[in-house]
């Protein structure tokens, strides 16, 4: 059996791009994700796409040419990455935000997956909004996006765009609505307890309000929690739409 090195450097750069965004990408970048796991799905899934796609070879002159292909690649790849998983981010903010207005912003756990210390609503909502983005099939869609940046950014074309920090500019905008969209009816009900507790500190001021408040406001917080977890689903969808939005910005920006 004889191989076309043409065919090889084609299937080589195909390897680089998907590798580069499986490392960074979300789901697929979790620390608790086996490296073998991790490269034998990006061998696997840049065979299925060299058979799929009819790539054609990049010319190139010399060695410090292929590779500076393969360096377009690997920033092709890491761009798209990473610019679908900050979105993933907003949920960490979110669940800070919550703790503070609750009171559990004391409590810190290391979360074994990003190896940070990070609070308690964090975690929840970061595992269960996973957990809903994996149920939808989320996973699939983003293996369909990656595929489909080889249709709309040849091997080779990837262009490194100086503009892409206005991409973060555009990103941290979404971030703080989204984050603060989510964490607002947290927000609604410590600020009533805060007001409830403002004015019985007025009419009673021999009761010491700041005991009653801390309590006070972890039950309310609690209950808001357990209240609002049929709108999980709709959080889930803020995420998944910022995701393609950054996603296609982020191809946007290469092409």
């Amino acid at each position: 059996m004889t191989i076309d090195v043409t065919d090889f450097e084609v299937f080589l750069l195909i390897l680089v791009r998907i590798t580069a965004f499986i490392y960074v990408a979300p789901f697929f970048s979790l620390r608790n994700v086996p490296q073998r796991v991790k490269v034998g799905f990006s061998l696997f899934f840049a065979i299925i796409l060299f058979q799929s796609f009819p790539l054609s070879a990049v010319p190139y002159e010399s060695v410090i040419g292929f590779s500076t292909l393969v360096i377009r690649e690997a920033v092709a790849g890491l761009t798209l990455g990473f610019f679908t998983n900050i979105s993933y981010y907003i949920l960490s903010f979110s669940g800070h935000m919550m703790d503070m207005e609750i009171g559990f912003s004391m409590v810190h756990e290391l979360d074994p997956i990003t190896n940070i210390q990070t609070t308690i609503t964090s975690n929840y909502y970061s595992y269960v909004i996973m957990l809903l983005m994996l149920v939808t099939n989320l996973h699939y869609y983003i293996i369909m996006a990656l595929a489909d940046t080889f249709k709309l950014i040849p091997l080779g074309g990837a262009n490194i765009n100086p503009n892409l920090f206005k991409l973060l500019v555009q990103f941290m905008v979404d971030y703080f609505i989204i984050g603060f969209r989510i964490i607002l009816p947290v927000f609604a009900a410590t600020l009533i307890v805060n007001v409830i507790l403002a004015i019985l500190a007025k009419v009673a001021p021999q009761i010491n309000m700041f005991v009653i408040g801390l309590q006070l406001k972890v039950l309310i917080g609690l209950i808001t929690l357990l209240l609002i977890v049929g709108f999980l689903p709709a959080v889930a969808d803020f995420i998944f739409d910022e995701m393609i939005s950054m996603m296609r910005l982020a191809i946007e920006a290469l092409r």
